[in-house]
């Protein structure tokens, strides 16, 4: 099981190929509008099993899903070692709004159930289907195109993208791992033109969301 908060998520898990086991809520009457049957509780309960500092109007228990390898179309997200839970949330609600329909996660990638990734991706997390992967031994065997973000790659501005290939993000502190990055087919970066050198680098997040708009702005 896993915990999905505020109303406005839970009203589009029907739609979706999650299941809800029960719900909570301060205020029942909205959910039964829309045929969902909730407990009622009070807002101190609510606060007592909310994982947010300011609980929203419900909270529903939700079933796992059976892990499902979809076959790839387009383009995926390949996500290496990414620990942030609001970064992995961030990140899925791009895929969403980009159309992407599938990640694919190394193992020691922050867990999807986690709440603070549930509560980043707003909803996302139903339209995006995410499977874990030894990605070494995925990537070795994908066909496509495989693309990484890296300081010293080619100006992605420039860069041609192909139809259908994996883009790789790496950890936040690390990047792409060295047997990964040996899988690589091409490498890109975003240039700096500020000239102060004190920021290294972008949130990996930022990254996607730049990377995936220029992609679909060249489309």
């Amino acid at each position: 099981m896993f915990l999905v908060e505020g109303n406005k998520t839970l009203k589009e898990i029907p739609t979706s190929k999650f299941r809800i086991n029960e719900i909570f809520s301060v205020n029942p009457a909205e959910l039964s509008a829309v045929n969902l049957a909730a407990t009622e509780i009070s807002p101190n309960e609510l606060q007592k099993i909310s994982f947010l500092q300011h609980p929203k109007d419900s909270v529903a228990v939700c079933e796992l899903k059976e892990e499902m390898l979809l076959e790839q179309t387009g383009i995926q997200l390949i996500l290496d070692g990414i620990q942030d839970p609001g970064n992995l949330g961030t990140i899925i609600r791009l895929a969403d709004w980009f159309g992407i329909s599938q990640i694919i996660c190394s193992e020691d990638t922050a867990d999807f159930y986690n709440p603070k990734v549930i509560q980043a991706s707003m909803g996302s997390f139903l339209r995006v289907n995410i499977v874990y992967r030894d990605l070494e031994n995925y990537l070795s065997e994908n066909k496509q195109p495989i693309i990484g973000t890296d300081m010293d790659g080619t100006d992605f501005y420039d860069y041609q993208f192909p139809a259908q290939f994996n883009l790789v993000l790496g950890n936040e502190g690390n990047g792409i791992r060295p047997e990964i990055e040996t899988l690589l087919t091409d490498k890109i970066t975003i240039p700096r033109f500020g000239k102060s050198q004190s920021t290294e680098s972008l949130n990996v997040a930022m990254s996607a969301g730049i990377i995936l708009g220029q992609i679909f702005a060249k489309k």
